[in-house]
């Protein structure tokens, strides 16, 4: 049984959504993601670093999706608690908490994130990163449904034995971190779907219903999606990052830390020209630490300067030419996803008998 707290009623009530009785209002592509946690349309917003922020995830829940709320944006453990509150107070839908695991000098309070997330009724977790076992057996223990991002099957095998309950599975084309495999989202996904025992998701590359059309067609129960969800009206982000995104082609993206074996996609500016030149040197993380600290990623977002900072974008941005509300962007992916589908579905006919 999954339990999200209800703002129609008291704030620290519950709306609960119980497996057992499979009520779900009906939809036209049904998944078992949109089943398993009671959503219309089988799209997950990706966790975001400054984007996965309380309006964008309740917009995007309330659209028929799943928001998900990024616990390391919400400055520490507390501001996640009052962001997780807030969210409730938009939304009576379901939405979860992405939680990324990653190394660090001084690694965050992990566990306290966690407690927050337990102690505040949140029922699904997107998990990413290194050695999420201590983790993922606490979310287990506490009835959370958890969702685990990887770049590879064969993290996605360690995951599934660690009880995770559904993956995402993360292609080439991803903005962030792709891995160091450089595998190609399809024959990811082809992959997945031979060797995987339990449901997962495709994550980079995705931005339309023709993209979820293929993503389903190819073994998965949804899209996973970031950049798409950046260039909406409701996304925090600087309108100046949204036309940026509007106006880009798929040459408009670069890799770096390639040398670092850390590979990130992210815009190509003048920051991420400078990392690579260095990089091709024979630099070192610490050559190029200042041109790629967090704070400068965050001021981009803020101030709307393309060229302040490092900062994410998936190849998938050829694919996006609008700024649309959420609501509107999910409805049309449902349109286009389901037509696709019917399509497909017309292709199948009956031999022809002798």
């Amino acid at each position: 049984m999954f339990r999200w707290k209800s703002p129609n009623t008291n704030p620290h009530s519950s709306y609960i959504f119980d497996l057992s009785t499979r009520r779900i209002a009906t939809m036209p592509i049904r998944t078992k993601l949109t089943e398993t946690l009671g959503i219309r349309i089988p799209v997950v917003q990706g966790g975001m670093q400054w984007v996965g922020m309380v309006d964008l995830v309740a917009s995007v829940s309330n659209g028929g999706g799943l928001g998900m709320l990024t616990a390391l944006s919400q400055g520490d453990p507390e501001g996640l608690r009052r962001a997780i509150r807030e969210t409730k107070s938009k939304t009576n839908k379901p939405f979860g908490v992405n939680l990324t695991i990653l190394p660090s000098i001084n690694p965050p309070p992990y566990e306290q994130y966690a407690k927050v997330i337990v102690e505040e009724g949140i029922k699904i977790v997107e998990t990413a990163g290194n050695a999420p076992g201590k983790l993922v057996n606490y979310f287990k223990q506490n009835g959370v449904f958890i969702i685990h991002k990887c770049t590879t099957v064969r993290h996605a095998i360690s995951a599934q034995k660690l009880g995770v309950d559904m993956l995402s599975i993360d292609g080439f084309e991803c903005a962030g971190h792709p891995g160091e495999e450089d595998t190609g989202g399809i024959v990811l996904l082809a992959q997945a779907a031979k060797e995987l025992k339990i449901p997962f998701i495709a994550s980079g590359g995705f931005a339309d219903g023709r993209g979820l059309a293929m993503a389903i067609a190819g073994g998965a129960q949804g899209v996973n999606m970031g950049t798409r969800f950046q260039c909406t009206v409701e996304s925090p982000i600087h309108q100046n990052i949204k036309d940026a995104i509007v106006k880009a082609k798929h040459t408009d993206t670069v890799h770096i830390f390639r040398t670092l074996k850390n590979t990130s996609r992210v815009y190509k500016n003048d920051v991420a020209k400078e990392v690579v030149q260095i990089e091709s040197r024979g630099g070192k993380f610490e050559d190029v630490k200042h041109l790629v600290s967090g704070a400068r990623g965050k001021k981009v977002y803020e101030d709307g300067d393309v060229n302040a900072g490092i900062w994410t974008m998936g190849s998938c941005a050829v694919l996006i030419n609008d700024i649309p509300t959420c609501h509107d962007l999910l409805n049309r992916i449902e349109k286009e996803a389901e037509e696709v589908l019917k399509g497909m579905a017309r292709m199948v006919v009956p031999s022809s008998k002798l």
